[in-house]
C-alpha cells in the first residue's frame, strides 16, 4: 500500500434513522493511512453511527462508504455490550475472532499489560469497575491488531494513569486511527485532525492540524455566521420599513415597495439558521427534597478492592444539607460498587436517614429501563407537576418530542446522560450520588451541570476523574479509598 493513501472514503453518503431522524446528507470525506482523527459533533448527532457505516454494520441510503480492501477493522466500544455481560474474560476476548484462537491465553496477558490492567481469566467482565471496563474493551479492540482501530469515548471512567497510559500508547501506534472523544487535552496529544458532523447541514467538514486550533476556527466560523445573520436581519428590518412606507403611497412607488419586497425575500434566504452545535443546555436547578434536616447519611466503613481482594476500611463520615463527599482512588478500588451498595441501601457501615430520596446518577445508565419511552422514564419519578413542567424541564436538555417518544436504548450515550440530568431534576432528591457524571457529556454542557451541581442544596456523594470539573463544585470532605 502506498504510503499515506486514502483507505477510507465517504462519496456522498445519506443515511437516515427513518424520515424524521436523518443524519448524513451527501457526506463526503477522506481518511489516510496511519492518520489520527478525531470525530466531533454534537451528543446525538450521529458519530456512533459514522463508525457503523465504516464497519459495515448499516448500510448508507445512498452513495458510497468505501474501505481498501483486505483491510481489519476494530472498534472500542463506550459500554460492555450486553450481550458479552456474563462472557468471562477469556470468553470475551474470544469473542473478537470469527475462528478458534489457540494461543489466546498469551495473547490475553500481552494485551492487558498494553492497556495496564490485572484481570483474573475466570472473572465475569461486569464485575469489573467502569475504568477496568474501559480498559478490558480498549484491550478487547487491540488484540485484533486492527489496521483501523475506532475509539468511542475512550477515556470514559479511565483514572488520570489510564489516560496517561492511552495517550502514550496512541502517540505510538503506528496505524489508522479514529477517536470520538470529548476530553480536548487528550485529543490533542495526538490527533492529526478533525471531521466535525455539522448535525444542521448533516455534512462532514474536514480539518487538519492542531486539535484547539481546530475548534477554535470551527467557533470563529460560526461566530461569523452569526454576525452575518444579526447584520442580514437589521438589513431586513431597514428594508420593510422603507417597503411598508412606499406600499402606501401609491402609483410609482408601490413597484419600488413590491421589487424592495423580492429583495428581502433574497436576503431572507442568506440567513444561516442556528446550528445544533451552538446549543448548550440551558442553566438548570436541581430541587432539593423539602424538611430534611440533621444527618442524612452516616458511613463508618468501606469495602476496598485491591488485586481483586476485598478489604474492610474503617472511616468516620456524616453529610448533611449543602455537604459534598468526593470519593476518589485508582480504578478498580471499588469506588463504583461502594455508590451502588449506597444507592440501594446495601453498604455494610451505613446509614441514610428515613424517607430520603436517593438520585443516582449511574455511570452506565443501567439504573433506566432500556425499553421505556424517555417520557415515561421522565414521567416516573415526577411528583407534584404538570404535563407542561415535563416538558419544559426536557426542552432544557435538549430532549425535544421526537426524542420523548424515543426509547432509552435507542438514545446516544450523551443523550442518556441528558435523560438522566432531566430525571434528577424532576426526582427532587435529598441526596444525590454520582458516578462519572461527566462521561458522554458534550464538552459544552459540563460548566452548566457543575453550577447545578454546586448550587445543589442536599447532600452529594461524587465520583469523577475530571479535576476541571470537580474545582468548580465545592467539596466539603474527601475520602481516599487508596489511603492507607
Amino acid at each position: 500500500m502506498a504510503k499515506n493513501e486514502v483507505i477510507i472514503r465517504f462519496d456522498e453518503v445519506s443515511f437516515e434513522y427513518g424520515a424524521k431522524k436523518p443524519i448524513l446528507t451527501e457526506a463526503k470525506f477522506s481518511i489516510r493511512e496511519n492518520n489520527k482523527v478525531t470525530l466531533m459533533g454534537q451528543n446525538g448527532a450521529g458519530k456512533s453511527t459514522i463508525f457503523q457505516l465504516i464497519i459495515g454494520s448499516l448500510r448508507p441510503e445512498s452513495g458510497n462508504v468505501i474501505v481498501k480492501d483486505k483491510l481489519t477493522l476494530a472498534t472500542a466500544r463506550q459500554v460492555i455490550p450486553r450481550e458479552h455481560a456474563n462472557l468471562t474474560v477469556r470468553e470475551f476476548f474470544e469473542a473478537a475472532f470469527q475462528e478458534k484462537v489457540y494461543d489466546i491465553e498469551p495473547r490475553i496477558k500481552k494485551i492487558l499489560e498494553v492497556v495496564h490492567l490485572k484481570a483474573p481469566l475466570t472473572r465475569k467482565v461486569t464485575e469489573f469497575s467502569g475504568g477496568q471496563q474501559a480498559r478490558l474493551l480498549l484491550a478487547h479492540a487491540l488484540i485484533q491488531n486492527p489496521d483501523i482501530l475506532l475509539l468511542d469515548e475512550p477515556t470514559n471512567n479511565l483514572d488520570k494513569e489510564g489516560i496517561a497510559h492511552l495517550t502514550d500508547f496512541l502517540i505510538s501506534y503506528q496505524k489508522t486511527c479514529i477517536v470520538i472523544s470529548h476530553d480536548a487535552d487528550f485529543l490533542n496529544s495526538f490527533t492529526d485532525g478533525v471531521l466535525y458532523l455539522d448535525s444542521f447541514t448533516k455534512k462532514i467538514e474536514q480539518y487538519t492540524g492542531n486539535y484547539f486550533d481546530v475548534v477554535k476556527e470551527i467557533h470563529n466560523r460560526l461566530e461569523r455566521e452569526r454576525m452575518k445573520n444579526v447584520r442580514l436581519e437589521k438589513d431586513i428590518m431597514h428594508r420593510k420599513e422603507q417597503a411598508n412606507f412606499f406600499a402606501q403611497k401609491g402609483g410609482h412607488m408601490r413597484d419600488v415597495a413590491r421589487k424592495m419586497k423580492e429583495k428581502i425575500e433574497d436576503l431572507s434566504e442568506e440567513i444561516v439558521e442556528e446550528r445544533q452545535e451552538d446549543k448548550t443546555i440551558r442553566k438548570f436547578h436541581i430541587p432539593c427534597q423539602q424538611d430534611l434536616s440533621g444527618r442524612l447519611l452516616e458511613l463508618n466503613s468501606v469495602t476496598i478492592i485491591r488485586n481483586h481482594k476485598p478489604s474492610v476500611k474503617k472511616v468516620s463520615i456524616a453529610l448533611k444539607k449543602k455537604e459534598r463527599l468526593l470519593l476518589t482512588g485508582p480504578n478498580g478500588i471499588g469506588k463504583t460498587t461502594l455508590l451502588e451498595k449506597l444507592a440501594t441501601g446495601h453498604a455494610k457501615g451505613e446509614h441514610i436517614a428515613k424517607d430520603v430520596r436517593i438520585g443516582y446518577y449511574r455511570q452506565d445508565f443501567s439504573t433506566l429501563d432500556f425499553n421505556a419511552t424517555v417520557y415515561d422514564t421522565l414521567r416516573d419519578v415526577m411528583g407534584v407537576g404538570t404535563e407542561q413542567d415535563l416538558r419544559s424541564t426536557a426542552a432544557g436538555f435538549l430532549i425535544d418530542a421526537e426524542v420523548l417518544k424515543t426509547k432509552i436504548g435507542s438514545l446516544s450515550e450523551g443523550q442518556k446522560g441528558l435523560a438522566a440530568f432531566a430525571r434528577l431534576v424532576l426526582l427532587k432528591p435529598g441526596i444525590l450520588i454520582l458516578d462519572e457524571p461527566t462521561n458522554h457529556i458534550n464538552f459544552r454542557h459540563i460548566p452548566v451541570i457543575a453550577q447545578a451541581l454546586d448550587s445543589y442544596e442536599g447532600a452529594m456523594i461524587l465520583v469523577s476523574h475530571v479535576p476541571d470539573f470537580i474545582a468548580q463544585i465545592k467539596i466539603t470532605t474527601t475520602l481516599d479509598l487508596d489511603s492507607r
